[in-house]
């Protein structure tokens, strides 16, 4: 049994201090004892980093290569290079283990300024020393905070080519890690398989089971996008290698599986030429499903690689779900010790099985696992938080479940209006990313999304300096405000106000500009109470509405704004006037004329808004429609017309004849 004073010595804080010791005995002893301890272990790792365990490791690193470097053997009976080689290897071997998986370590390690060290390290010429300085880059090489390898810079590349070329199984690694990390633009795979990095990869699927492996991901991170580099790669030369990859999903280590069929998946992915097979799809389908039993790391990967096969694609959705995948991924989550990076993979992959058919949710709300999805919201994973929003977005897309209310209740509503409030922007745009579906609920049954205060919270955050989340908001109380009662409008509408409604119009992000006009669309539709609410405040909306359809450049902000007019013209005639102001505003100025130049757009969606506004205003039965029609006439809207009744478009097609016919009854006069 260990003493009291054998524990003390292995406390983090007295390993520091043994590290600071003269003695290299003693401080190569507590580099390995740190290592052993923190290997695996988060919670060791973080208790050593408040410590500024880091920065000391790399300092004593920094000063065991400054003493190789110049020959230094001063110390007293000990074979300085013997110590310093292997307090280097230790030393970067620790900063290798606080960065395995660990972004806070990575950070650490990199503002220390260990890494060009460990940089250099690779040039040495004991074997040892590079093996431990390359796993340690490597490890550093996998998280997202490391800056970004410039292959195209400088020597940058003939570098790379260094590494790859090594006979170091561990350099070998590096340099393929290094491409997965870093290899993003399709110029950059272009230059690295021109360089011959291809070639080099392809003979590393011959190598050794690491070798194996960081070979598959870095071709991966080659391919994606690119069906010219994928061309190259299944070329006539190269064409064996795509048998290899296929081979390799059969091999027994689980890992090289899941890899290939990553690889795999991203050659299907990024060329329609490849790989389209049922057969291959299917095959992928049930290898991924095997996968996620996987206990370790695989498992926790699988659901990610299995979302990348079938995402936005309906045929493999179905493939999925007749390999009975639903059933699969809702047994998983039922585990409730999941990793959370697994937990986050089954709800990204149910999501994905469930976003197109209604079959599928169907089948997902039958297996009675939407409640620990709700769980979910609460996890202390913002990962995970933000999947369960993702995958409860999927799932009320079911129109058949809107149209009953099925999600419109407190035990679904209510943490997702909690995670309004969180405290990470992307949580928060997950969140109004499924309470937008939710709120189309064509029941008119609102009431719980309002006493729970989401109306409040929805207003508050198109307020956000984030434009993203500001979007978000907008396009919820777009949806609240669909098909809504009058009441439920006006509310609404108090709560946000004229002026803020205003503002957002003309908000600096286009894509804000357009959820606001649609808002304002779907707040006007249908009762003339509701159109009145353009006037408040001395129609500071419609001024805004006129200037966005006056300068902008995205037809859909043209269309939304030309719908809001739309809307406002199938009013009264008071109505119908003020949109005749609004179109008719620019006819004395030199300027083309907003209404002009949309119906002369080469966006079809654009020019049917148009028309349709001028359908609404010129309606026979109107008092004022002769009126209007002349005024039209005179401002060359008529005449352009005119020009379009042999439009490509059949919508817009439609449209100029309902117009044209609604002028006859008018007589010639104005032919």
């Amino acid at each position: 049994m260990p003493t009291a004073s054998a524990a003390l010595a292995h406390r983090p804080m007295d390993l520091l201090n043994r590290l600071a010791s003269p003695d290299p005995d003693i401080k190569l002893k507590a580099l390995r004892e740190i290592k052993n301890q923190i290997i695996g272990n988060r919670t060791k790792k973080l208790a050593f980093l408040k410590l500024g365990a880091i920065p000391t490791v790399a300092s004593i690193l920094a000063e065991a290569d400054s003493q190789l470097a110049q020959g230094d053997v001063s110390i007293a009976d000990k074979n300085s290079n013997h110590y310093n080689y292997n307090i280097i290897i230790q030393s970067a071997a620790v900063l290798g283990s606080f960065a395995c998986g660990f972004d806070a370590g990575v950070r650490a390690v990199l503002d220390a300024g260990a890494f060009p060290y460990l940089v250099r390290l690779l040039s040495n010429p004991d074997e040892k020393v590079v093996d431990a300085s390359a796993r340690s880059i490597r490890m550093i090489y996998q998280s997202k905070l490391t800056p970004k390898y410039e292959f195209l810079k400088d020597k940058k590349m003939e570098f790379l080519i260094s590494l790859l070329n090594s006979e170091s199984e561990n350099v070998t690694g590096l340099g393929a890690s290094i491409i997965t990390h870093s290899c993003e633009t399709s110029l950059e795979q272009t230059s690295l398989c021109d360089a011959g990095v291809l070639h080099k990869l392809l003979s590393l699927l011959d190598g050794s089971l690491c070798q194996r492996d960081a070979s598959l991901e870095s071709l991966a991170a080659l391919f994606r996008n690119n069906p010219e580099v994928i061309s190259k790669f299944v070329g006539p030369e190269s064409g064996r290698a795509l048998g290899s990859i296929m081979g390799l999903t059969k091999d027994r280590n689980p890992r090289t599986r899941l890899l290939s069929c990553m690889c795999l998946i991203v050659i299907r992915n990024s060329s329609s030429c490849y790989l389209q097979d049922i057969g291959i799809k299917t095959k992928l389908v049930h290898l991924l499903l095997e996968l996620l039993d996987d206990p370790g790391q695989v498992g926790d990967e699988a659901p990610f690689v299995f979302s990348s096969l079938i995402m936005e694609k309906e045929d493999l959705q179905k493939l999925a779900f007749e390999a009975n995948a639903l059933d699969k991924f809702s047994n998983h989550l039922q585990n409730f010790r999941l990793h959370p990076k697994r937990f986050q993979g089954i709800l990204l992959a149910l999501a994905d099985i469930c976003s197109k058919l209604e079959s599928c949710r169907s089948r997902f709300l039958s297996l009675q696992v939407l409640n620990l999805v709700i769980d979910a919201l609460t996890h202390d994973s913002a990962d995970v938080r933000t999947a369960a929003c993702i995958c409860i977005r999927s799932v009320t897309r079911s129109i058949k479940n809107l149209c009953a209310g099925y999600f419109m209740n407190e035990v679904l509503v209510i943490p997702l209006v909690q995670l309004l409030n969180d405290p990470l922007a992307s949580v928060q745009v997950a969140a109004l990313g499924a309470l937008s579906n939710i709120l189309v609920d064509f029941t008119t049954g609102k009431s719980t999304f309002v006493q729970c205060g989401g109306v409040k919270q929805l207003i508050q955050l198109s307020k956000s300096m984030d434009s993203t989340v500001r979007l978000n908001a907008l396009w919820a109380l777009k949806n609240m405000v669909f098909l809504a009662d009058d009441r439920c409008k006006e509310g609404i509408f108090m709560e946000l106000t004229a002026s803020l409604l205003a503002s957002l119009i003309c908000d600096h992000d286009p894509f804000v500009q357009e959820q606001a006009l649609a808002f304002v669309r779907n707040l006007i539709e249908g009762s003339i109470s509701s159109v009145e609410f353009v006037f408040t405040e001395s129609g500071i909306i419609l001024d805004a509405v006129r200037k966005q359809l006056e300068n902008t450049s995205k037809a859909e902000v043209g269309i939304q704004g030309m719908y809001v007019l739309c809307n406002l013209a199938s009013g009264n005639e008071f109505h119908k006037e003020a949109v005749m102001q609004q179109l008719l505003s620019q006819v004395d100025n030199e300027t083309q004329s907003f209404i002009i130049k949309f119906l002369q757009s080469n966006d079809s969606r654009l020019r049917t808004a148009a028309v349709w506004a001028i359908v609404n205003l010129t309606f026979p039965s109107s008092p004022g429609a002769f009126c209007r029609l002349v005024k039209l006439r005179s401002a060359g809207i008529v005449p352009q017309i005119r020009n379009m009744v042999n439009d490509p478009c059949l919508d817009v097609k439609l449209r100029v004849r309902t117009v044209l016919g609604q002028a006859m009854t008018f007589g010639d006069g104005l032919s």
